[in-house]
């Protein structure tokens, strides 16, 4: 079984979620029955060394991708990795008013004609979450039958790192911790260091700057608190990275939205508290063992981390977390629906 993975093209420069999500689900394929390789876009495309092509991602980045395989015949597998705060019923109407403009006049596009269109082509859509599928089912019209849900997953490695690391370059340990992006504003980095100014507790922020308005507020504001550390990006392959999890005593991801966050993942395994948001099926993972906060509220992001730093660790979660979303789980499961797509041609 010859698979062909790709996402969007910036997606190794941003170093997010979905390249993390591409990489390790490719990377344990090959004990599944499936060869999986990386799409070149300057080599040329052989449609016989191709049995199935998954791409991660149904958005502007990877519409064109998708409708040339489609039109090669290539069985295709998408994982959208897309999720709204607004109801399947107000994006169903967005999406008929963006098809009512199509047919107006061309070259009128919407971000969920675009997710639906790609959808379309795909003989299965895997999102990460029930809440992301409904979102797929009801809003953007995905027929049922072609949505199985795959989660996410975290690597091992997180749940045997070594605190010492950090801990001896930077003096830290039982600090609060958040990973990602600064700078994209779905990250909710801002109003999460207004919560930490209120906190007197050691801080770290580890993510790449993303230069522009928000970005660049983000790291003045952080700049006023002393017991605030903002460390300008780490490599998810980074040593020193996974110690800063296992060094950390509570890990808050207080975004719009997630699904479900892999550092938030990772951090639970690594033995970290969880403080995340409440939106994008985070309960679906975490359930009771996290706390959960409205992002659009600085008191709730403050008064939720700290009540989990006067909580003891649950070991429960980092066991469930390794029970059930290892990539080796995922991949699995991937592989499995592999096989349903290339035995229904």
């Amino acid at each position: 079984m010859k698979v062909t993975v790709a996402s969007y093209q910036a997606v190794s420069i941003l170093h997010g979620g979905p390249n993390t999500q591409l990489r390790n689900t490719m990377n344990h394929m090959l004990p599944n029955g499936a060869e999986a390789k990386l799409f070149d876009a300057w080599s040329p495309f052989k449609r016989e060394d191709c049995d199935l092509f998954h791409l991660f991602g149904a958005n502007i980045g990877t519409y064109h991708l998708a409708r040339e395989i489609n039109a090669l015949g290539i069985p295709l597998v998408v994982s959208p990795i897309t999720y709204s705060n607004h109801s399947p019923a107000f994006v169903g109407r967005a999406l008929s008013l963006s098809r009512l403009a199509q047919k107006i006049g061309s070259g009128v596009w919407s971000d969920y004609a675009l997710t639906s269109d790609i959808c379309s082509w795909a003989k299965k859509v895997l999102p990460n979450t029930l809440a992301e599928a409904k979102l797929l089912e009801k809003g953007l019209g995905v027929e049922a039958s072609k949505v199985s849900v795959i989660p996410n997953g975290v690597d091992e490695r997180f749940y045997n790192a070594d605190p010492s690391l950090f801990k001896k370059k930077y003096g830290l340990e039982k600090f609060i911790l958040n990973v990602g992006h600064i700078g994209h504003e779905r990250k909710n980095v801002l109003a999460l260091i207004e919560a930490l100014a209120q906190v007197n507790h050691p801080a770290v922020i580890i993510g790449r700057v993303i230069k522009g308005e928000y970005g660049d507020a983000c790291v003045r504001e952080a700049a006023k608190h002393k017991h605030i550390l903002l460390i300008d990006g780490l490599d998810n392959s980074s040593d020193l990275l996974a110690s800063a999890y296992a060094a950390c005593d509570v890990f808050v991801l207080p975004s719009l939205f997630e699904t479900p966050g892999i550092a938030a993942l990772e951090a639970g395994l690594a033995g970290a508290k969880v403080v995340v948001t409440k939106h994008g099926g985070t309960t679906e993972y975490f359930g009771s063992m996290a706390e959960y906060v409205d992002p659009r509220s600085v008191e709730s992001i403050r008064d939720a981390i700290l009540k989990t730093l006067k909580a003891n660790k649950n070991p429960a979660l980092r066991e469930h977390i390794r029970k059930e979303f290892l990539w080796q789980r995922v991949a699995e499961r991937t592989a499995s629906v592999y096989r349903q797509v290339l035995a229904s041609q």
